[in-house]
């Protein structure tokens, strides 16, 4: 049997399954596809275990019916405003400094930095280690093979809420899939669409999908800063919906063909037929006056965009702008509003590196699905690495207690 790998992408509006063979290259060739509409979860949280158990199991039995494989286990991406993340350093002594670093050195130097207060409720979900320094030296990528006698690591840590992360492996085991490990769904699309030079340069990867905007910024090839923001392309439907006084999978029909965010740019004589509530008779709107209300909420998103990005203090260190991906991502004119809203490069990002049935996922709404592939397929051999690869020993045993809750 070929080497397969499974990523799957538990959104607030689909489900996507995607089963992957490793080809001679090592890259992931994608050969089942499974998309199910999401329920039972709102802004990438679970609220209804059994809702979303069966949206999760209609995924993967799709994946698995167009693929030929049977699942047993998958990297699932983790999203959620219970997401939370620090950045910490922490020193392990090299004895007396007349050996060379090796792997057990870096393990307790990123044990150290883990050595932060949290919650009982919560839990440490990555370990990642953004820098070294060697006796003053800074900028040390891998410092494994180098002599020095002190050690210091800096890393970004990410935590969720226990019961939440609980949730999902339940939903997700209950279809018979082991869950490999949660992946924060921001850094699984970061691994899909985003260049060497712009992780270098500096970058922000803004993952907008149904419930949640996810960002994590990039700086000299490693993450600095990430956080999930609470809205998505459901506000912007919903913002429609009350609007104009139409059922929201109405509004949403909208939004997907006639949906702009920059009023200028739309013919100001056009009018759009739509039914509102309690009418029997079509009615018709303004273009001009639904891109202003969609434009009022894309004005909000990317006001608390900007707002990460001087908080996490890398304003004016991020020449290679904004990278968008997720569905919301091609609501027409919402890059065009971020250029001039934040004045910085703005691309939409989509999927590369990866081959197979890739017209399936050519849409940035499927960047967090295939960049699970990516990053399980470039992580796996870290596994047996402890916290140097991502906190997965610590992870490990997380899961391990969850299991004895779990219902087999």
């Amino acid at each position: 049997m070929d080497k397969t790998i499974v990523g799957i992408d538990v959104g607030t509006t689909k489900i996507c399954t995607l089963i992957a063979e490793v080809d001679e290259d090592d890259r992931p060739c994608i050969v089942g596809v499974g998309v199910a509409p999401s329920h039972g979860l709102t802004k990438g949280v679970v609220i209804n275990v059994e809702e979303a158990s069966k949206s999760i199991a209609a995924s993967i039995q799709q994946a698995e019916r167009i693929s030929g494989y049977t699942i047993q286990s998958a990297y699932v991406g983790l999203a959620g405003k219970h997401i939370s993340s620090v950045n910490s350093r922490g020193v392990a002594a090299v004895g007396r400094g007349d050996r060379p670093i090796n792997q057990a050195d870096v393990d307790r130097a990123l044990e150290a930095a883990q050595a932060i207060a949290v919650p009982h409720n919560r839990e440490i979900v990555h370990i990642l280690p953004r820098s070294y320094s060697l006796d003053g030296q800074e900028g040390i990528r891998d410092p494994i093979g180098m002599i020095g006698f002190r050690l210091e690591v800096e890393a970004h840590i990410v935590t969720g809420a226990v019961a939440s992360m609980r949730n999902l492996v339940q939903c997700v085991e209950s279809a018979s899939v082991q869950v490999n490990d949660l992946i924060l769904q921001p850094l699984a699309s970061a691994e899909a669409v985003l260049t060497t030079e712009e992780r270098e340069m500096g970058v922000v990867l803004v993952d907008a999908g149904g419930g949640t905007t996810d960002i994590a910024i990039f700086v000299d090839g490693n993450i600095g800063h990430s956080k999930v923001l609470p809205v998505g392309g459901n506000n912007f439907t919903h913002d429609l919906s009350v609007g104009l006084r139409t059922p929201f999978a109405l509004a949403e029909q909208l939004k997907v063909k006639h949906g702009q965010v920059l009023p200028e740019a739309v013919d100001p004589d056009a009018a759009i037929p739509f039914e509102a509530f309690g009418d029997t008779e079509a009615q018709s709107v303004s273009q001009v006056a639904m891109a202003r209300i969609l434009e009022a909420r894309a004005e909000e998103i990317y006001a608390m965009i900007l707002a990460e990005i001087k908080r996490s203090g890398y304003e004016g260190l991020l020449p290679a702008g904004l990278v968008i991906t997720g569905g919301t991502s091609e609501l027409n004119g919402f890059c065009e509003l971020g250029r001039e809203m934040l004045q910085l490069p703005v691309r939409i990002g989509r999927v590369h590196d990866v081959s197979g049935l890739v017209d399936a996922v050519a849409s940035p709404a499927y960047a967090t699905a295939a960049g699970l592939l990516l990053w399980g397929l470039h992580n796996e051999s870290d596994e047996a690495k402890g916290p140097s690869g991502d906190g997965l020993d610590l992870f490990k045993r997380f899961k391990e207690i969850l299991r004895l809750f779990l219902p087999r």
